[in-house]
């Protein structure tokens, strides 16, 4: 049986998912694919090298960061997060990535992003992170604060437009025990996006802009496909047991270590439970 841990974005709201991880971690649970979708990708990967702590460590010292992620990056350098400090003074130097323990790594790593031209997700299997470290900037590249990531002639932005929660892609992928770590709790209904603004900045890529305007319906069907496998017992899920107010460039240390230990605090309540799910 081939094991699967899916992530969902969020930005700030994703430190939850590194508190799942590192409880993971702290218990040894490993899982032969990680799909990690933009914030939840830049968690995964931190899981798959093994680095217990390491994101709420560096969240919290570089979060006020004008260069971490800011209205003065996106003015600056048109990323409200900022490409070189969080894609290559962090992990080459401030808080080093394990790149070596990733590429030796026998567990599959997915980034999602979304491809402009046809508004579809594409799963980019990382081997090599340091080489490949522009899928996983694509997948955490938020719309109209980012600027398009193009590798290997494709036009990329954040994964969790076209596919917030690939339990799908999942299983056409082969796997057959899915673990789906969510960000929002039972209760989130996603609401319509897409404004006069994304239209007009993304007019040459037609496909790209109708994703966007139906994200809300994507984003709300998958959730309750969740629900829907959870309760059928072919899939588990790990979500925040109650409501958070997190923003999504949070500053507050106090809201991102509350958010940090929730998702402590769930993986640990439902630690057993997984493991016999995964086992059986």
């Amino acid at each position: 049986m081939k094991t699967a841990l899916i992530l969902e974005g969020g930005a700030m709201r994703g430190i939850y998912t590194s508190g799942v991880l590192d409880v993971f971690l702290d218990h040894g649970i490993r899982f032969d694919g990680v799909i990690g979708v933009s914030a939840g990708a830049i968690h995964g990967a931190t899981y798959v090298a093994e680095q217990n702590r390491r994101n709420i460590r560096y969240y919290k010292r570089y979060r006020s960061d004008k260069h971490f992620m800011s209205l003065y990056s996106l003015i600056t350098t048109g990323d409200i997060v900022g490409k070189d400090f969080c894609y290559r003074d962090i992990p080459d130097n401030l808080d080093p990535f394990d790149y070596e323990t990733f590429k030796n790594s026998d567990t599959d790593f997915y980034a999602v992003v979304t491809d402009l031209e046809t508004g579809k997700p594409a799963y980019a299997l990382i081997k090599d992170l340091k080489a490949q470290m522009e899928y996983l900037r694509a997948s955490a590249s938020m719309p109209l604060v980012s600027r398009i990531v193009e590798i290997g002639g494709r036009k990329l932005l954040d994964g969790g437009v076209s596919d917030s929660i690939p339990v799908r892609a999942a299983q056409k992928l082969g796997y057959d025990k899915i673990v789906v770590v969510q960000t929002q709790d039972e209760s989130y209904v996603k609401s319509p996006e897409g404004s006069l603004i994304s239209d007009a900045m993304y007019r040459e890529y037609p496909n790209f802009v109708r994703t966007i305007r139906n994200r809300h319906n994507m984003y709300n069907s998958q959730k309750k496909l969740v629900s829907e496998l959870e309760q059928s017992g072919e899939i588990f899920a790990i979500r925040p047991s109650y409501k958070t107010d997190i923003g999504r460039m949070e500053k507050d240390i106090w809201k991102i270590e509350e958010m940090y230990q929730l998702g402590r605090y769930d993986a640990e309540s439902c630690i057993d439970d997984m493991i016999k799910y995964l086992e059986d």
